[in-house]
């Protein structure tokens, strides 16, 4: 594989705008109720130390996609030269195997009885462009890259939290 492209999420930078959510659905022009990236609000904690995140969700492009595995006629694909999973869906048949496979519940299913879900964009991707939620996205809260520029910038994350830790010991979020 050439490359491994994926988005990275920052929780903490989420603004709850769905921004994401509406950028996809137009861009793609997904049907009512099918959402090729998902948010989620995530509570934690008891009155009054309530805490609310939103997670942006969608397909993660797999190393080893377990949807690709599980289909019986060969419409799921991982692209060797980006790692981008993507769906014919001609190749279709409705049986719904890749969504049972699918740990993350990505796969979706229309008025046509055939999967759907995010392909990052692609055509946007060859031309140099980021995916849709990406570019629309007004915290920047979500990220483009290689797998590489992703592990960094995590990496880069992480050890800034550690340096903020040891400067307040004790503190919780």
């Amino acid at each position: 594989m050439l490359k491994q492209y994926g988005i990275y999420f920052e929780a903490e930078r989420c603004v709850q705008c769905y921004a994401c959510e509406v950028a996809c659905k137009s861009l793609n022009g997904i049907e009512p109720g099918v959402k090729w990236r998902m948010v989620f609000d995530v509570w934690k904690g008891q009155f009054p130390h309530v805490l609310n995140r939103s997670i942006s969700h969608a397909c993660m492009h797999c190393a080893v996609p377990a949807c690709e595995a599980a289909c019986p006629t060969g419409a799921i694909l991982k692209r060797l030269a980006d790692g981008i999973v993507v769906v014919d869906r001609n190749k279709c048949i409705g049986c719904h195997s890749c969504q049972l496979a699918c740990p993350f519940g990505i796969p979706q299913f229309g008025h046509d009885g055939r999967m759907q879900k995010c392909h990052l964009c692609v055509s946007r991707v060859e031309k140099g462009k980021e995916p849709a939620c990406v570019a629309t996205c007004p915290a920047e809260a979500l990220h483009f890259g290689t797998a590489e520029a992703l592990n960094e910038l995590a990496a880069k994350k992480a050890a800034r939290k550690l340096a903020e830790a040891s400067l307040h010991p004790g503190a919780t979020e």
